[in-house]
């Protein structure tokens, strides 16, 4: 049993942090089943904080953090966290905000003029809260074929959002989850400070805080201590890895451990970085053109879970998966950090949550009512066309913004979608002129009768138009 339990005192001041306690021995047998599905030498897991009162409560790895050099996890392994990053991006910005070089309320073009105009001003606030309206582009380069283990670069990032001709909403009108509006803020935090968001981060966040096995990875080639190895489950059994080389940040990019994000945690109760101005915009939710409030602040989401309040973001990149989960009023904190994709590490936190708070919650609630991943049916089909109708649609079609072709055929009666790295995909009728493949509809228009382009809406990213070019 790899049974690792690891509890440690972080010093920032005397005064500030308590030494490390170890917890009672019948919350840490709960605790450890919780990840017992984990708690093995021949699989990835995770690492777990619990932070109380400026103190490590608890704090254990659960699995391998390399399996191919029999390294186990624990407190000290460094991962990916993903969108989990999204609150360091968003205090680099304020941090700016509060020397005076920029404003939350400064249209965004002014920092990347490049970007089109769209009609409607695009704040600083709008791209840090997702109500700008931005296509995603990750979604948009999911729809290129272009993946995770692809190298990628700041100027690509940028090159595909200056390409995109439409929003998916007018800016406040709406809220949905945009990567693309964090990176921009990578790319105006550069521009405004004269640093990368890494070189930034790292002199006003990460140093002050003592926090120094954290940082940006903006470098697909950096040689990183202690980081832990991204896996996949493969189909069958076994594990593939599953490692980025993408190069961009500010959506993603930090790299840290369940040691460090306790300094970071207890800057939400003693401010070092940033003061109480930091701590009150960070937690300042959106409110949408109608008046409507979001739980969605600056990179954060201020929610509860089973009558408590917190404050919170997962995250979820290559073979990673992250969360923060915060329980402001009790002064509890939980980590949970995983090096394997199909972990649940929002579900984990919260399990781990209610072994220290349960007496505290109200009645279990389920995931969904509580705010987790909910199912949509698919549209049902109500068109059964021919196949004189399915060879109307065959043909070659182009979309600029994605400088990306996708080719269609007929095959055994079906319409076949052929793209970059995928095997042939069936598009399912829906209705008259409309498909859907893989969660992707396809939507399309015609010239005189006959197809002469179509519509993509891949969730956050809509209405992306694709020509017919034969």
């Amino acid at each position: 049993m790899l049974r690792r339990t690891l509890a440690f005192a972080v010093l920032l001041t005397a005064a500030r942090y308590a030494p490390a306690q170890s917890p009672d021995t019948s919350i840490r047998a709960r605790v450890d089943r919780v990840f017992a599905a984990y708690d093995r030498t021949d699989s990835p897991g995770c690492a777990v904080g619990v932070y109380r009162d400026g103190h490590a409560a608890l704090a254990r790895g659960y699995g391998m953090a390399n399996l191919e050099l029999n390294v186990a996890l624990s407190p000290q392994s460094v991962f990916d966290i993903g969108s989990t990053s999204k609150q360091f991006t968003a205090t680099s910005v304020v941090l700016l905000a509060q020397q005076g070089k920029l404003s939350l309320d400064d249209d965004i073009r002014k920092f990347i003029p490049e970007l089109p105009n769209y009609g409607k001003t695009i704040t600083i606030r709008h791209i840090l809260t997702h109500t700008s309206g931005i296509r995603d582009y990750l979604t948009l380069w999911s729809l290129a074929g272009v993946d995770d283990a692809d190298l990628t670069t700041e100027d690509d990032a940028l090159q595909l959002i200056v390409r995109q001709r439409e929003l998916n909403f007018m800016p406040g009108e709406q809220w949905l989850y945009s990567n693309s509006g964090f990176f921009l803020a990578s790319v105006i935090v550069k521009r405004v400070s004269g640093k990368s968001l890494a070189q930034f981060a790292d002199e006003q966040i990460f140093r002050p805080l003592g926090m120094t096995h954290t940082r940006y990875n903006d470098d697909h080639m950096a040689v990183i201590p202690n980081r832990a190895t991204g896996y996949a489950q493969r189909p069958g059994a076994g594990f593939a890895t599953a490692m980025s080389n993408f190069e961009q940040t500010g959506d993603g990019g930090v790299q840290t451990s369940i040691e460090d994000l306790m300094k970071w945690d207890e800057n939400f109760y003693h401010p070092t970085v940033g003061g109480d101005a930091l701590l009150k915009a960070l937690h300042t939710v959106a409110v949408l053109n109608d008046g409507k409030k979001q739980t969605y602040a600056l990179g954060l989401t201020v929610d509860s879970y089973r009558g408590l309040r917190t404050v919170s973001h997962g995250g979820s990149w290559a073979g990673y998966r992250a969360e923060l989960l915060r329980f402001p009023d009790q002064h509890l904190s939980v980590a949970t950090l995983c090096n394997l994709a199909n972990t649940n590490p929002t579900l984990l936190s919260r399990r781990v949550a209610e072994v220290f708070l349960g007496d505290k919650m109200s009645a279990a609630a389920d995931v969904a009512a509580a705010g987790g991943p909910s199912r949509q049916q698919s549209p049902s089909p109500t068109w059964s066309p021919s196949a004189a109708d399915l060879a109307a649609f065959a043909g070659t079609y182009y979309s600029p913004e994605l400088e990306t072709t996708y080719s269609l055929r007929v095959e055994s009666g079906k319409l076949v979608l052929l793209r970059r790295r995928e095997a042939p995909t069936e598009l399912t009728p829906l209705s008259t002129d409309s498909f859907r493949a893989r969660g992707v509809q396809f939507n399309f228009t015609k010239e005189r009768g006959k197809p002469n382009g179509f519509t993509v809406d891949a969730g956050r990213t809509r209405n992306l138009r694709f020509d017919r070019t034969k």
